[in-house]
């Protein structure tokens, strides 16, 4: 059998040999942190003067060291970084980790950074750099520490891996006490050579490697980011994501610190759901999330069942997992029985369960109510259960529930999990002693709710994504041009025409049906500028009205009659996540409401329809309480002209306006369009 050829990752990520370029203490810091760490191969400093580092020998230059290391910190400012990624890459070295700053991520300050960057990627050749701006990596798995800091992980089996763009963040999360086995913790920088999704799709590859959390700042290569979603559903691996940049100033922080264009964030969010990775939207979520996937993997839906002692528990319980979609399915019959066999009359059952303390601390009749419990068609079974503090506290009765809930884990066919309501009140000791008999601890109540709703496992979409392509010298059509244009690709629009008198008005009119519609172009707020006059019920009505309306020209049309509901339809120019398209509530409810979800081009009717499924005026489209419904349809032949119409003019189009849409029970017609475009670049 042949050996497999290594690639410059693989050797930076699983080293056999390891150079240590600096003298300051973040390169001391290295060679303890790998010592302390179990590294089993050499570990070599390198140093023009020094003879000696943290007690090893170091050697005077990369050309003087025994071989090419398979993995190397810089541990030297910007400018020598750049000429030792020089030597490393003609010696033939694996890869690197930069860990100095002053590159594209501080150009506003440092004229010289975005150069700088440039030149360190030309310096470096084929070879794999992570970085610059960086902490570098910690492989918990083989016992590998390029980390010029304190961690707080230790060696492992299997476990998680987590990808980060702040060096802070993942030294953070390091010291979570949560039990989450940490496989791999890897810092990203300014990815300017080695993005996420790239040593994303190196971690899933590890078979000891169960999931993946990301931690994104800005992404670079949409197709990259497509092929690791398609690699983690491939392998059965799930993936959580937290994109920040969702308030102004986080969008600021970003291009300060990492250089890497945040995009909106909407438009961020609609693609992480088109890749199916899962979207916390905090840190806490984010690891227990990774814990539950560790233990079970994704979990078949949102149905649970819950057992706990006290009704203030079981309240809560009720009320946290409705706000974010979990479900307690009523008990059946078998259920009942068995529940009043083990816990007699005086208790009243339900889901979720108070079982009161009168089976406290009997481990049989705990196992036979929980057994009885999660014997359903349920995603998990919860025990609800919070430990007393070791330190002032006697923990011998909590045994009895540790030993029922280990022996229901025998029997059960349902994932369990024990769940502290406060993160405090799970000890680490006991949360890794759950986690090694297949349980799963979880570590206060909100989070972990938050965790469970989304552990399902989302698939990512089977049409490749419409890259973003900005187009120059962009303008805006007027309302008729961007309609006809629109009409060509299906999209139903109000018989009219552009006029620019009232003679040529009152010739229009009489080949319409009143009521008629008036609008003054090239404004971009028509109706706050008094520009817009309905229901003129006749040419002589709508001569008078043009009187009082000052414009270049003037669009008249039929009025759409019968609307049942206005639906916004745009599709906007994301630079780094895609085109996005939004729908929900129009007309003069847009801001009113802000009633919208996106999505990322292209999209099918299955897609649309599920995403307007979503909206509060949901239950208008269908016929709220009796009325008519719209003709479903009918709105979907509008998104896919609008879309068609995108995809034909890709690289151009920047934005495309229909607002509203009206809706009736036989059409959807754009009474009012917008289109930005120019010339693909």
């Amino acid at each position: 059998m042949k050996t497999p050829v290594l690639t410059g990752l693989d050797r930076l990520l699983r080293p056999k040999t390891i150079a240590v370029i600096g003298g300051g203490a973040w390169c001391a810091n290295v060679i303890k942190a790998s010592e302390a760490i179990g590294f089993s191969g050499q570990i070599w400093p390198v140093h023009p003067s020094k003879t000696e580092i943290a007690g090893k020998a170091s050697y005077p230059d990369i050309n003087a060291l025994p071989s090419a290391p398979d993995a190397t910190f810089l541990g030297v400012n910007r400018y020598a970084s750049i000429e030792c990624l020089s030597s490393l890459s003609k010696r033939g070295a694996g890869g690197a980790v930069c860990f100095a700053s002053g590159f594209a991520e501080a150009s506003a300050e440092l004229a010289d950074g975005a150069d700088l960057q440039a030149q360190l990627l030309q310096a470096a050749g084929d070879m794999t750099v992570l970085g610059p701006n960086c902490y570098g990596m910690l492989n918990y798995l083989d016992g590998v520490a390029l980390w010029p800091d304190q961690h707080g992980g230790e060696r492992v089996e299997t476990g998680v891996a987590i990808i980060t763009q702040s060096s802070n963040i993942a030294i953070n999360l390091t010291m979570q006490n949560r039990a989450v086995p940490l496989a791999y913790v890897l810092t990203a920088g300014n990815q300017a050579q080695t993005d996420l999704a790239s040593l994303g799709m190196a971690l899933l590859r590890d078979p000891r490697v169960t999931c993946l959390g990301l931690h994104i700042e800005g992404i670079n290569n949409i197709n990259n980011l497509e092929n690791l979603a398609n690699l983690s559903h491939e392998l059965g691996k799930p993936i959580c994501a937290i994109k920040i940049g969702a308030s102004d100033q986080a969008q600021l922080a970003t291009v300060s610190h990492t250089a890497s264009l945040a995009g909106s964030h909407t438009g961020a969010q609609a693609l992480l759901t088109r890749l199916g990775f899962a979207q916390p939207q905090n840190l806490a979520a984010f690891l227990e999330l990774l814990k539950i996937w560790h233990v079970n993997g994704p979990l078949p839906s949102g149905r649970i069942a819950s057992a706990s002692c006290s009704g203030g528990e079981a309240s809560l319980m009720a009320d946290s997992a409705q706000s974010v979609g979990l479900q307690f399915p009523a008990l059946s019959h078998t259920q009942s029985t068995a529940l009043n066999a083990a816990l007699g009359p005086k208790v009243a059952l339900a889901n979720p369960l108070d079982y009161h303390t009168y089976i406290w601390p009997d481990p049989n009749k705990m196992s036979a109510t929980f057994a009885a419990l999660f014997e359903a068609d349920i995603a998990m079974g919860i025990v609800v259960l919070d430990f007393p503090r070791s330190d002032r506290c006697a923990l011998g009765d909590w045994d009895f529930a540790l030993e029922a809930i280990l022996s229901t884990k025998k029997m059960s066919k349902v994932p369990i999990a024990v769940l502290s309501s406060l993160p405090d009140t799970m000890p680490e000791m006991i949360a890794k002693r759950l986690i090694s008999k297949g349980i799963v601890p979880l570590h206060g109540m909100d989070h972990a709710l938050q965790a469970i709703a989304l552990a399902q496992r989302l698939k990512p979409h089977h049409q490749t994504i419409l890259h973003p392509i900005t187009p120059i010298n962009a303008q805006t059509l007027n309302e008729y041009e961007a309609k006809h244009a629109l009409h060509a690709y299906g999209l139903e629009i109000p018989r009219g025409n552009a006029v620019d008198t009232a003679d040529e008005a009152l010739r229009c009119a009489a080949h319409l049906q009143a009521p008629f519609v008036l609008k003054g172009m090239g404004l971009a707020h028509k109706s706050e500028a008094g520009a817009v006059r309905v229901g003129l019920s006749d040419g002589h009505a709508l001569q008078g009205a043009m009187q009082n309306i000052k414009s270049d020209g003037y669009l008249v049309e039929e009025m759409v009659k019968n609307g049942i509901v206005e639906i916004l339809l745009a599709v906007t120019l994301d630079p780094a996540h895609g085109y996005v398209l939004t729908l929900g509530a129009g007309g003069t409810q847009t801001e009113l409401l802000q009633d919208t979800v996106s999505l990322i081009l292209p999209v099918t009717e299955g897609d649309t329809a599920n995403a307007l499924g979503t909206l509060r005026i949901a239950p208008v489209l269908d016929g709220y309480r009796g009325a008519q419904a719209i003709d479903r349809p009918a709105l979907w032949r509008a998104i896919q002209a609008v879309q068609n119409y995108v995809i034909a003019h890709h690289g151009q189009v920047q934005e495309v306006e229909i607002n509203p849409l009206i809706c009736t029970a036989n059409s959807a017609v754009a009474a009012d369009a917008l289109i930005v475009q120019g010339e693909a670049p």
